[in-house]
């Protein structure tokens, strides 16, 4: 521990007090990440926060226990079973105080959560780097200094944590990770009391369970740190040499029983408080989320569904390898390293291989370092940087159960901890055996300053979609979702020519990317290439029957080519697959008009405004057909009772204003109208009509004016120059009559 202090002497000159310490930690956290503060809502934001429902006042609190991340029912089969629901609960708070889906508090947050778990990384790895020591006055006593700041900067600058802090969503694995290390530093204060040897806090060790299972209800690898805690509890608290227990095991050594772990009634109580405590939350979440698995695809991790268990072994360590080099070297970093980002390897002969063997290669070296060093002090903190490295990982490692992801940055905010300890003990022993102290202080200075800048970079990066998306073309070229993403993106600005090139390349690089497929085919009807959007929606449905939205599109498409038939059927299957569809009902009523199945036409778009009351143009499609079968009473209800869902809707204010004119409501239809015009003063149909109506009510000047904006807005306008015409011949007979 002093050695280590010293080693580190010619980086951190002098003992910092604790509290600049941390102030300095936190500063450095808000510099790397403070770009990202006016950022938007990117990518998974929206399905976690904007289509949220549990975000919203009208939803019960309650609901946010049974639904999980995304705002789906644990229960339903497409639920993707993270339970996190105290992070829900977060962006809930977040949308009330703000007012809306307003970003800046959002990011704001996330900001300060990094800053904060910085913080507390100092105390933590005081602890794990200097061992747990109180003052008599309870106080505990950082014996590691230095060690502990470089760490905790080490930690506050990695770039492999922006997409926590600066994505939104990320905000579950700070959480998380806040309550982790709370968790950790709670079960030290459960040996703060007494200084006798096996003695604890039972109610901090509770304390500290409790605290992991908030973590767990943040995110899932929160609860890890009941194996952290244990595994600390064994090295430092009870002092166990590891490697004399293994080597007494394997020689059937009599005096295995006289070793003071099995003697050591208080830790092995604290073993089974850990273990009961662990396993029962385990349990519960278990429960809550039921036992069917989440529905991952191939795409998502393709090892996973690989047939040899030689291939899928091969294929996870090869991706610890690669979560090992974003630690090492996080200058490539990727919103997504799915569907094609990274190639299987499928035989030993693959060059990628190699990358295996240096992974293993380290870790057998650390491994035995942390086993057979002669220096105990050694011993115990690569132990414990080993632990904080691999146990937050494994809920990602493939072992137990089957992820939805490659590579994943987040997942790494925890386990970098234990990489910025392995670093920091590797730099004290480059100090050590070094001359040249200034060369070790200049590499690591360069460190924190690289990882700073690439921090403000890449939080720069995720600032906007546009940006975020292209970043990711460099990095992962192959990703079909990337060239996806991207082309939705220019899709979204209107740029269809480049957006379409963009989703034929990753309907190329996956020729089974079905939503691709369905958004070129978007397109593709849009520019009336129907024949091209056909085939492809065609496919879509071909690969994945039961994709809902490419049956409609495939529907609206085979509609505009006349074969009603088949639209119909088209309509049929994708409600079929998903029963509350309003904007297939609305299509469908769209075909049953064309058809004059008018009866058929107004149920299609009554169904859709029951599925989706504020669907606008289902409630003004049947205004509009009432109207024009001169059903004026029926028309007139629909439309009153679409204005009191929707009272700002002035497409609905217009239909209604058409129809109140015709049954000679002129006062009211005119109020309608002027409403609708101040809505929008420049739609020349809203003052053409209007005109019409003064016309026939005899406000001949009114008429007048309104005409001849209409004309302004639109000289083309259908009807309006006639009618105009005709006013203006009867004005000058009334001009030549009074003459």
């Amino acid at each position: 521990m002093a050695e280590l202090e010293a080693d580190l002497e010619h980086i951190v000159p002098s003992s910092i007090p604790p509290f600049r310490a941390k102030l300095v930690v936190g500063l450095a956290s808000l510099l790397c990440f403070a770009r990202s503060y006016d950022g938007e809502f990117v990518f998974d934001d929206s399905e976690a926060i904007i289509n949220n429902k549990d975000l919203r006042a009208e939803t019960p609190l309650g609901d946010l226990w049974h639904h999980d991340f995304w705002g789906s029912r644990l229960s339903s089969n497409t639920s993707h079973k993270s339970y996190r629901p105290l992070t829900v609960l977060t962006f809930r708070i977040n949308y009330y105080l703000s007012g809306g889906f307003h970003p800046v508090s959002f990011h704001v947050v996330n900001i300060l959560l990094h800053a904060g778990i910085s913080v507390l990384m100092v105390d933590v790895f005081s602890v794990l780097f200097g061992g747990l020591q109180y003052s008599s006055r309870g106080r505990r006593v950082n014996l590691a200094p230095r060690a502990s700041l470089l760490a905790a900067l080490l930690f506050a600058v990695h770039p492999v944590h922006t997409e926590c802090v600066a994505g939104i969503v990320g905000r579950a694995d700070l959480l998380g990770a806040l309550f982790f290390l709370l968790s950790f530093l709670g079960y030290c204060r459960a040996f703060r009391e007494s200084n006798k040897e096996g003695t604890h806090s039972t109610s901090w060790v509770l304390l500290s369970i409790l605290l992991g299972a908030v973590a767990m209800l943040c995110k899932e690898q929160g609860i890890t740190v009941l194996g952290l805690n244990a595994v600390f509890d064994i090295l430092v608290i009870g002092k166990v040499n590891v490697l004399e227990i293994v080597q007494k095991a394997l020689h059937k050594d009599k005096s295995l029983e006289s070793i003071g772990v099995l003697r050591n009634g208080g830790l092995l109580s604290r073993m089974a408080l850990l273990a009961v405590g662990g396993a029962g939350v385990l349990y519960v979440r278990w429960k809550i989320m039921g036992t069917g698995p989440p529905p991952f695809t191939e795409v998502d991790n393709p090892a996973s569904f690989a047939d040899s268990m030689m291939v899928r072994a091969i294929n996870y360590n090869y991706y610890y390898s690669l979560n090992a080099w974003l630690l090492l070297c996080p200058w490539w970093l990727c919103f997504d390293w799915s569907m094609g980002c990274i190639p299987l390897i499928k035989s030993a002969g693959d060059w990628r291989v190699i990358a295996l063997a240096a992974l293993w290669f380290c870790l057998i070296g650390l491994v035995c370092q942390a086993l057979c060093s002669a220096d105990s002090h050694r011993r115990r903190i690569l132990t414990l940087g080993l632990g904080f490295l691999v146990i937050p990982f494994l809920p990602a490692s493939n072992l137990f159960f089957r992820v939805g992801f490659v590579v994943a940055e987040r997942v790494l905010y925890l386990p970098s901890a234990g990489y910025c300890m392995l670093l920091t003990l590797g730099c004290g022993a480059l100090g050590k055996h070094t001359p040249r102290k200034k060369l070790i202080a200049a590499l690591v200075l360069g460190i924190l300053f690289l990882n700073t800048l690439r921090c403000i970079i890449r939080s720069g990066e995720w600032r906007s979609e546009e940006q975020l998306f292209r970043s990711a073309l460099s990095v992962c070229p192959l990703n079909a979702k990337v060239h996806y993403n991207v082309g939705k993106n220019l899709a979204d600005k209107g740029n269809q020519t480049a957006a379409i090139r963009y989703y034929r390349e990753a309907v190329r690089l996956n020729p089974k990317y079905v939503h691709a497929m369905n958004n070129l085919g978007n397109i593709l009807k849009e520019r009336n290439e129907l024949q091209e959007a056909e085939e492809l929606l065609s496919l879509a449905v071909q690969i994945q029957p039961d994709f809902a939205a490419a049956w409609m599109n495939l529907g609206i498409v085979q509609n505009s080519l006349k074969r009603f038939e088949a639209a119909e059927h088209s309509y049929r299957t994708a409600i079929r697959h998903r029963r509350k569809y309003p904007d297939c009902y609305y299509n469908l009523g769209r075909l049953y008009a064309d058809l004059n199945r008018h009866e058929d036409a107004l149920n299609a778009w009554r169904n859709a405004t029951v599925l989706k009351p504020e669907h606008s143009l289902a409630w003004n499609n049947m205004i509009i057909l009432l109207d024009n079968t001169g059903n004026l009473a029926q028309a007139e209800a629909v439309g009153r009772e679409a204005l009191e869902l929707i009272p700002n809707d002035h497409s609905l204010m217009f239909s209604l204003a058409n129809v109140l004119g015709k049954s000679q409501k002129y006062k009211e239809s005119e109020a309608l109208f002027l409403k609708a015009i101040k809505a929008h003063p420049n739609t020349a149909s809203y003052h053409g009509n209007l005109a019409v109506l003064y016309h026939r009510w005899g406000h001949l000047d009114l008429a007048k004016k309104h005409y001849e904006i209409s004309l302004q807005l639109d000289p083309a306008a259908p009807g309006t120059k006639e009618n105009y015409g005709l006013l203006r011949r009867k004005l000058e007979q009334m001009q030549k009559k009074d003459g």
